[in-house]
């Protein structure tokens, strides 16, 4: 919700005024007697606005706010997740009776990624070998989140072993400081094998 452009938030027909309430004389508030005391309340003509509108704005029905959509650019940090929370002040709605408009709260959901997956600042992925790469060593580029990088299988490598990229993970959001990227390796066997 805005303030409407076509009344400037007056609630008022352009050219018109609020007129001051007949009930309480612009107090917002009526007494009451009853025996010796007086008991106090908010007018029921104008709703404690001590104005009344004659003539109410035809755009926003004399609300003197109407609603619109807009698109705001949302800067993301480094090393969001799932559930993480950005506070933008004053895109919220407008408020009422001229006070400051709201904050705006964006939560993140983070899609998952086909080959890496997250644990915290980690980032894990697999990649496939053969039985040769692992028994005889071999070097491999595996993707980073900054391109690609040379990884060194040793000799004799084994189903499941895991290597790691030191800074290669996710940024924390405190710290700044990078995790690790983890490569765990998987062995494609041999099919088809003759004789030699």
């Amino acid at each position: 919700m805005e303030i409407c452009s076509s009344c400037e938030g007056t609630k008022c027909e352009p050219g018109s005024h609020p007129d001051t309430c007949w009930q309480c004389n612009g107090t917002g508030q009526v007494s009451k007697s009853q025996g010796f005391f007086t008991v106090r309340t908010t007018c029921y003509q104008c709703n404690g606005n001590g104005q009344t509108i004659p003539h109410p704005c035809t755009d926003c029905k004399g609300t003197g706010q109407i609603r619109v959509s807009k698109k705001v650019a949302v800067k993301i940090p480094a090393g969001v997740d799932s559930g993480s929370r950005l506070r933008l002040a004053g895109e919220g709605e407008t408020g009422t009776y001229g006070g400051p408009s709201g904050d705006l709260y964006v939560f993140i959901h983070v899609e998952p990624h086909d080959f890496f997956e997250r644990d915290n600042t980690y980032i894990i992925c697999q990649v496939n070998i053969s039985f040769v790469q692992a028994a005889l060593g071999d070097t491999i580029a595996i993707p980073t989140l900054n391109g690609k990088k040379q990884l060194k299988i040793p000799k004799g490598t084994q189903p499941g072993d895991l290597f790691r990229f030191r800074g290669e993970g996710i940024p924390s959001l405190r710290s700044g400081k990078r995790g690790d990227e983890i490569i765990q390796v998987l062995m494609k066997t041999p099919t088809n094998l003759n004789k030699k």
